[in-house]
């Protein structure tokens, strides 16, 4: 478009339905651009919301256990422990004495050794197991750092003789999308923001 007074700016970009956007004001002349601004502004929050759904934060689980669990029980707290490890989690094991039980905490402690040893090929000890009260915890940690369930991403294909080569990676993030030319405006007449005037 070259370089347009600012009325002439709008104008066209009401009359192609856009919006005139400024997106370089400290250049000589202040750069805009006609885009559909409302649609770029969608596609910036679907990549955000992309963005933080492929980050998994580590958080520390609790699975607690008794000295006198059973082999069926303890199976099924084992397999929800290994799915915490393999979505990269902490697990806290804490093993709860009631009464009389206080008197067997040899049992206890050879119940998260046996955790422990069983959970050896992806965790590691972050606390050895220790007595507070009433209660014995033992934390592990994840070995190594595991792929989350369900974001892995496919693997690449053997590249094909004679096949077309990938289109072009898209533009950065840097700059909106432009969906019409670029427009300059004249510095005398462009106030400091022109964002989002179309349709009036």
């Amino acid at each position: 478009m070259g370089v347009l007074e600012l009325d002439e700016a709008k104008r066209r970009a009401r009359e192609a339905g856009l919006d005139l956007v400024e997106v370089a004001p400290n250049s000589q002349p202040p750069v805009c651009r006609v885009m559909d601004y409302g649609k770029w502004k969608y596609q910036q929050r679907k990549k955000e919301q992309k963005a933080r759904s492929n980050t998994h934060t580590s958080e520390l689980k609790e699975v607690r256990l008794r000295p006198k669990i059973d082999d069926h029980d303890l199976g099924i707290k084992l397999s929800k422990a290994r799915q915490f490890l393999e979505e990269n989690d902490k697990v806290q094991f804490t093993m709860l004495f009631r009464g009389r039980e206080m008197a067997h905490r040899d049992l206890g402690l050879a119940i998260m050794h046996g955790v422990r040893d069983k959970l050896a090929d992806l965790a590691k000890v972050e606390a050895q197991p220790r007595q507070q009260g009433r209660r014995m915890t033992m934390v592990l940690a994840p070995e190594r750092k595991m792929p989350t369930r369900g974001k892995s991403k496919p693997a690449a294909k053997d590249a094909v003789p004679g096949a077309p080569e990938a289109p072009a990676s898209p533009p950065t993030e840097d700059a909106p999308p432009a969906t019409g030319p670029a427009a300059e405006v004249d510095e005398s007449t462009a106030p400091a923001s022109t964002g989002g005037d179309s349709g009036r």
